[in-house]
This record gives C-alpha cells, sequence and structure tokens, in this order.
C-alpha cells in the first residue's frame, strides 16, 4: 500500500473535523504529564471540543484553501489541534486556562470565526466568556429594569391599600 493511501484517510479526517468549525488553536503540548494531559483532554471533551494530535504535514494538508490556512506557519514540533463547532472561544478558553497550571503547554495560533490570531490574540480571546454566560448577563440586564419597575409598582399599590 502507497504512503499516500495510508494519509488521505487522516487528512479526510481533519477536514472533516474542520468543516464548520468556529474556532482551532493548535499548541505545543510538549513536557506534559501523562496526567496534566488526560486532565486537558477531559475538560475539552467536556466542552465538546476535538483535541487531537496530527503530524504536522497531515494538518498542513488538510487546512489548504481553507480559512484555517493561517495556521500553516505555526506547524512545527509537536502540535495538537483544538477544534470546536459549537463555542467559538471555548479552544482557547480552556487551553488559556490549563497553561497558566501546566507551564509546558504552549499556545501557538487559532483562527476564530474565521479570522487568524496569533499567540497574543488568542489570550485575548480566551477572556471572553462563553456564549451561555454571555446571554445570561444580557438578560439579566434585560431583566433587571423590569424587576425593578414591577417593585415600585407593586409598593405604590400596597400604599394606595393602606391609605384606603
Amino acid at each position: 500500500m502507497a504512503k499516500v493511501e495510508l494519509k488521505k484517510p487522516i487528512v479526510e479526517e481533519i477536514k472533516e473535523a474542520l468543516n464548520g468549525a468556529q474556532a482551532a488553536v493548535v499548541v505545543d503540548y510538549r513536557g506534559l504529564t501523562v496526567e496534566q494531559d488526560t486532565a486537558l483532554r477531559k475538560q475539552l471533551r467536556e466542552a465538546g471540543v476535538v483535541y487531537k494530535v496530527y503530524k504536522n504535514t497531515m494538518i498542513n494538508l488538510a487546512v489548504k484553501g481553507t480559512e484555517f490556512e493561517a495556521l500553516v506557519p505555526h506547524l512545527e514540533g509537536p502540535t495538537a489541534i483544538a477544534i470546536s463547532k459549537e463555542d467559538a472561544t471555548a479552544p482557547a478558553r480552556i487551553l488559556y486556562n490549563f497553561a497558566k497550571t501546566a507551564e509546558a503547554l504552549e499556545l501557538k495560533a487559532g483562527v476564530v470565526d474565521g479570522t487568524y490570531y496569533d499567540n497574543d490574540g488568542i489570550k485575548v480571546i480566551a477572556t471572553i466568556p462563553s456564549r451561555n454566560e454571555l446571554l445570561s448577563k444580557l438578560l439579566g440586564s434585560i431583566q433587571s429594569p423590569v424587576t425593578n419597575f414591577a417593585r415600585v409598582i407593586k409598593q405604590i399599590a400596597e400604599k394606595n391599600e393602606e391609605v384606603a
């Protein structure tokens, strides 16, 4: 069997994972212990993020002609890729927070919603709350004035009842 035939399914697997993805972040995992790697994979899996280690040439072939092609210059040394189809900030947020405790994990770069970010940009993206957190804050800010208004109306009604 030719080498090309062996590589094709792996390249297709990466392409399929990236198809419709909102974000992809590449990291250097060199130096992580087995326990750290297992904990990281668990956190990413719980957030719905696909995290895999591929050969750089396979990732390079898979991202050609896509919005993720900007990651190619960062495909040197040991590389793992974290891909999310649901939450655009999840890979960056989880990897960044994990890198605070595991200094061996190094963020290289990423593409979030079609925009390329270098190491520093990914750190900024990591500080953005998740979509659900933003929606709950929005709902809270919308709900607060209505609740206050209802409370004032109730107090006025109670005061009018006392007078009558």
